[in-house]
C-alpha cells in the first residue's frame, strides 16, 4: 500500500478541487445524480439493516448497524469519480484558498452538484417506497412492511427540528457531520490502492451515522422515502404512530426542519473544520512543494 503524506494529501485535494470547478455545468448535474443515488443506495441499506436492531440487541447497537453499512455510498461516489456536495463542501474552498479557482467557480459548482444530489437521491427514494419498502396484493393494495416503517420513523425523526434550539441542533449536527466526511474524503486520497481507500473512507463515515450526525445529501433519501412511503400506510398503521411527529413528514418541513440547517451546518464542517484549518497547517509546505 502506497501512502501520500499529509502535505500531498492537503495538494491532491486543492488540485481536485479546481479539476471539479472546471467541469460543465451538465456534467456537474449528471455527477451529482448519480452520487445522490449512491448515497441514498447506503442509506436505504442502513435503513433495511438496522430495522428492530434497537428492539432486540439495544439502541447502541441499532445505531452502529447503522453506521457500518452506510458507508456504501461514499465508497463508491470517490472510486466512480461521482459528485457529492459535501466533499465539494471541502475541496473547492481548498482550491480557492489556493488561488487555483475564484469563489464564483465554487458556488457555480455547490449549486449544480446540490441540484443533481437532490434529484438522484429523490429518485432513489421513489424506487424504495414503491419497490422494496412496500406489498401489493392481487387487487393492487399496498401494505407497508417493516421496513418501510423503518423508513418513515427515520423520516419523521428528520424532520423533528423545531424552533430555535432545534435550528440549531440540526446545524450542529451538520457540523459535526461533514468534518468527519471530509476527513474521509481526505483518507481516500491519502491511498492509491481501493482497499486503502475502503479502510480509510469506512471508519469515518461509520462514525458520523452511528452518532447521530446529519448529512444533507443523505437526507434528501432519507426525508423523501419517509414521505414516500408514509402514503401507503393504512389506518391501523397510521393508529400505531404518534400523529404530530407524522404531520411533520412533508416537503415543506423537509427544508425548514433538516435541509436548511444541516446544509449550512455541512458548509461549516467541511470548508471551516476541514478545509481552512489543513489549509492554514500546511500552506507553506504546499506553495513549496508546488
Amino acid at each position: 500500500m502506497v501512502f501520500h503524506p499529509p502535505v500531498q494529501i492537503v495538494a491532491k485535494g486543492s488540485g481536485a478541487g479546481q479539476y471539479k470547478c472546471g467541469l460543465p455545468a451538465w456534467n456537474m448535474i449528471v455527477r451529482g445524480f448519480m452520487s445522490g443515488a449512491y448515497i441514498a443506495m447506503g442509506a436505504a441499506l442502513a435503513t433495511v439493516c438496522s430495522t428492530a436492531v434497537a428492539d432486540n440487541l439495544g439502541a447502541g447497537f441499532g445505531q452502529l448497524i447503522l453506521g457500518s453499512v452506510f458507508p456504501v455510498g461514499l465508497i463508491i461516489t470517490v472510486l466512480t469519480g461521482a459528485e457529492l456536495f459535501t466533499g465539494d463542501a471541502m475541496l473547492a474552498p481548498l482550491a480557492a484558498f489556493h488561488n487555483k479557482v475564484t469563489w464564483a467557480k465554487v458556488l457555480n459548482l455547490w449549486v449544480w452538484v446540490y441540484i443533481g444530489n437532490l434529484i438522484g437521491s429523490i429518485f432513489f427514494a421513489y424506487i424504495m417506497a414503491n419497490g422494496p419498502f412496500v406489498s401489493f396484493n392481487a387487487a393492487g393494495l399496498a401494505t407497508v412492511n417493516a421496513f418501510g416503517l423503518r423508513a418513515v420513523a427515520i423520516g419523521m425523526a428528520k424532520t423533528s427540528y423545531v424552533g430555535g434550539m432545534g435550528f440549531y441542533s440540526a446545524l450542529l449536527k451538520g457540523i459535526g457531520c461533514n468534518w468527519l466526511v471530509n476527513l474521509a474524503i481526505l483518507l481516500g486520497i491519502c491511498a492509491d490502492d481501493a482497499i486503502g481507500k475502503f479502510f480509510g473512507i469506512w471508519f469515518p463515515i461509520m462514525a458520523f451515522v452511528s452518532i447521530g450526525f446529519e448529512h444533507c445529501v443523505a437526507n434528501m433519501y432519507f426525508i423523501p422515502a419517509g414521505i414516500l412511503t408514509a402514503g401507503y400506510l393504512n389506518a391501523e398503521q397510521v393508529a400505531t404512530i404518534t400523529v404530530e411527529k407524522l404531520a411533520t413528514l412533508d416537503w415543506i418541513t423537509m427544508w425548514t426542519s433538516n435541509l436548511i440547517p444541516v446544509t449550512i451546518g455541512n458548509i461549516i464542517g467541511g470548508m471551516l473544520f476541514v478545509g481552512v484549518l489543513y489549509w492554514v497547517a500546511f500552506k507553506k509546505e504546499i506553495e513549496a512543494l508546488e
